[in-house]
């Protein structure tokens, strides 16, 4: 899976669901390793875009009070 085309919706999605999954501690340990690896690129995602939102938002209020 490629991060980088999900919208921030998907990703956080994709986030809970792999949470659960090594909550639920059914998953063997190479899985859960490989699930934790793949939870780690969607949390910084998912950082990376809400940081891009909040300069876009910090940009029109600053537009705006021009």
């Amino acid at each position: 899976m490629e991060e980088n085309k999900l919208s921030f919706e998907e990703a956080y999605k994709q986030l809970m669901e792999l949470v659960k999954k090594m909550e639920s501690g059914e998953l063997p340990l190479a899985d859960s390793v490989s699930a934790y690896e793949q939870g780690v690129k969607l949390k910084a995602y998912c950082e990376q875009l809400l940081k891009e939102a909040e300069l876009k938002i910090e940009t029109l209020k600053v537009s705006a009070n021009q």
